[in-house]
C-alpha cells in the first residue's frame, strides 16, 4: 500500500501584515494618548471631556472613506498627473496667503475652509511633492545622474514651494518638504559630489531664514537654553522638559499628568511625546519609537521590492513616504525633547489634527496599492 502525500499550497497574502499592524498600534496608541493629553483642556473650553477624541474619530472615518476611494486607482495614475495636483497645491498655498480667503490661527495663515472648519494645506503639499519628484526622478534619470541642470529643475520648484509656505509662515512643513525631496534625489541616484553641493546650499539657505526672521532667532536662542527664559521664549521647552523629568523609567500613570493641566501648550498636538513620556516613562517612548521604526523599515522594504520589480515610481514614491514619516517623527521627538528647536510639527497619525490625518490615510492607502500591486507582479498577475 502507498502513501500518498497531499502538498498544501498556502495562498499568499496581498498586503503586508507588519505594516498594517504598525499602523493600527500606531493609530491606537495615538487616540488613547491624545485623549489622555486633551481630556483636561477638552472640559474646560468644551465642557465636553471626549471632544478631541469623537472629532479625531470623525477625521478617522473619513480618511478610511477617502483611503477606500484611493485604492481604486492605479499608480499610474499618480505617475501621470502628480505634476497637474502639485500646480492645484501651489495654487491652494497661494490662495491661503489672501486676506479673507485663508484662516489665520495662533498668527500663522495655513488654512482653508468654512466656519470651523478648515485644511492645512501644507500637510497636502507634503504629500504631492513625493508623488512630484518621483515622476520627475524617473522620467529624468540621467539628467539627475549626470547632469548639474538635473537636479536644478526640481528645485526651481521646490524654491517657489518653500516661498509659499515660509510666507504663512510654516517653517517646519519647509524643512520637512525640502528634505524629503533631497533624500528622493539621493536615492534615484543623484552623484555623491552633487548631492553634497545641493545639501550645502539648502543647507546655508534654511540656516540664513532661520536666523533672519526675529521669531525663528528667538525660538533658536531659546533652544540652547530654555531655562535662560522660562516663562517667556522658553516656556514650552521648559515645561516638555519636566514631563520629560517627572516621567522617569515607567511614567507617574496613564492620565495622571500634571504638564497637560494647562501648563504645557499644544499637549495633544506638537508635545503629545511630551505627555507620553510623563504618563508612560521610558517604556512608553521606546514603544513609540519602536512603532515607528517597524512602520518606517516595512515602508523601505515596500519601495526596495517595487524598485526589484522594475517599478521605479513606485518604489521612489514608497521611499518618500517613509522619508517623510521618518523625518517628521524624529523631529517631533527632537523638539519635544530639547535636542531641536520648537517646530510646528506633530506626531504623525497619533496627535490631534484632521488636516494630517486625513492626508496620512492617503498615504497609506497608496502605500497599500503600491504592496498589493508589487505582490500581483511578483505572482505574475500584473
Amino acid at each position: 500500500m502507498r502513501s500518498s502525500s497531499v502538498t498544501q499550497v498556502s495562498t499568499p497574502a496581498l498586503y503586508d501584515k507588519w505594516f498594517v499592524f504598525a499602523i493600527f498600534c500606531i493609530i491606537a496608541f495615538g487616540l488613547l494618548m491624545m485623549t489622555s493629553a486633551s481630556i483636561v483642556i477638552s472640559d474646560q473650553v468644551m465642557h465636553q471631556p471626549f471632544y478631541f477624541l469623537y472629532k479625531q474619530i470623525i477625521f478617522l472615518t473619513v480618511g478610511l472613506g477617502v483611503m477606500v476611494v484611493m485604492l481604486q486607482f492605479d499608480t499610474k495614475f499618480w505617475e501621470a498627473y502628480g505634476g497637474h495636483f502639485l500646480l492645484f497645491v501651489m495654487f491652494l498655498l497661494a490662495l491661503v496667503l489672501i486676506p479673507g480667503i485663508g484662516h489665520v490661527r495662533n498668527g500663522s495663515a495655513r488654512w482653508l475652509g468654512i466656519g470651523p472648519f478648515g485644511f492645512q494645506v501644507s500637510e497636502l503639499t507634503k504629500f504631492m511633492v513625493v508623488i512630484y519628484m518621483s515622476g520627475f526622478l524617473v522620467r529624468h534619470n540621467e539628467e539627475i545622474r549626470y547632469s548639474l541642470i538635473g537636479f536644478i529643475k526640481p528645485m526651481l520648484v521646490l524654491t517657489v514651494i518653500a516661498m509659499l509656505l515660509l510666507r504663512e509662515p510654516d517653517f517646519g512643513a519647509t524643512v520637512v518638504v525640502i528634505t524629503t525631496a533631497l533624500g528622493l534625489m539621493f536615492l534615484a541616484g543623484m552623484r555623491l559630489r552633487n548631492f553634497i553641493f545641493l545639501f550645502s546650499v539648502v543647507l546655508f539657505s534654511l540656516v540664513t531664514l532661520a536666523v533672519s526672521a526675529p521669531y525663528r532667532m528667538a525660538r533658536l536662542t531659546s533652544f540652547l537654553n530654555p531655562w535662560e527664559h522660562p516663562f517667556d521664549k522658553g516656556y514650552q521647552l521648559t515645561q516638555s522638559l519636566i514631563a520629560f523629568g517627572r516621567g522617569g523609567w515607567s511614567g507617574v500613570g496613564l492620565g495622571n499628568s500634571i504638564q497637560k493641566m494647562f501648563y504645557l501648550p499644544e499637549a495633544h498636538t506638537d508635545f503629545l511625546f511630551a505627555v507620553i513620556a510623563e504618563e508612560l516613562g521610558i517604556v512608553g517612548m521606546v514603544a513609540v519609537l519602536g512603532l515607528f521604526s517597524l512602520l518606517v523599515y516595512r515602508i523601505f522594504h515596500i519601495g526596495k521590492m517595487a524598485q526589484l520589480l522594475n517599478r521605479p515610481f513606485a518604489g521612489l514614491v514608497a521611499y518618500g513616504f517613509g522619508l517623510w514619516i521618518a523625518i517628521q517623527f524624529i523631529v517631533s521627538i527632537g523638539v519635544n525633547s530639547g535636542l531641536l528647536p520648537t517646530k510646528g510639527l506633530t506626531l504623525p497619525l497619533m496627535s490631534y489634527g484632521g488636516s494630517s490625518i486625513l492626508v496620512s490615510c492617503m498615504m497609506i492607502a497608496l502605500l497599500l496599492r503600491i504592496d498589493h500591486e508589487n505582490r500581483l507582479t511578483a505572482l505574475g498577475i500584473r
